[in-house]
């Protein structure tokens, strides 16, 4: 915890931020040395359409934040469908040669999973080192959609394998229609 860091704040902070849902994606650079290096993160979003950019907070201990943490860094956000848990769970462990369990190649510069369909290269334009984070915004110099089938892996209350419910056999833009129009009826004064 930071010098004057309350205790029983960051215990309800961190409860409370397990309930959010989110996505989850696999972040991976090279090192210094060559090797290739990657976790999980959770903290990942969109961030600018013109230029197409990401922004992606890792913590200050993390193996990769060295690497990754520096303006001009090249680096690869796979974001994970449903059906890469197993996936998730590795880049989730601290230590271990995470790489000798999983088919890549090099991408140019970055290491790419070959079993994670979407794929975003990456290259860091801005870093904001604050608190025990950095934060990291990556303009996306290339981009692999996943098939639009797939359904993204979310992380809630600690766990994976969440799903997000959908009407069957009905496009996007009608599922986005119908949350939208669930938001104002809501939202509505009664």
């Amino acid at each position: 915890m930071p010098p004057g860091g309350d205790a029983a704040l960051t215990a309800v902070f961190t409860e409370s931020m397990a309930r959010l849902a989110s996505a989850v994606a696999v972040v991976t650079v090279r090192q210094a040395d060559g090797a290739p290096c990657g976790l999980l993160v959770s903290s990942v979003c969109s961030y600018s359409v013109a230029p197409p950019s990401v922004l992606v907070a890792v913590a200050e201990s993390a193996r990769a934040c060295p690497a990754l943490a520096v303006v001009g860094a090249a680096f690869g956000v796979h974001l994970l469908s449903a059906a890469d848990r197993a996936t998730a769970e590795l880049f989730a462990r601290r230590g271990a040669d995470k790489f000798a369990h999983t088919r890549w190649s090099w991408d140019g510069p970055v290491p790419r999973l070959a079993d994670v369909p979407s794929y975003l290269r990456c290259v860091s334009t801005a870093v904001l080192h604050h608190g025990d984070h950095a934060v990291v915004v990556g303009e996306v110099v290339r981009c692999v959609p996943a098939p639009a089938e797939d359904d993204p892996l979310v992380h809630y209350r600690r766990r994976f394998g969440w799903r997000l419910a959908a009407p069957e056999d009905q496009g996007c833009a009608a599922r986005a229609g119908e949350v939208a129009g669930e938001r104002d009826q809501v939202a509505a004064p009664r």
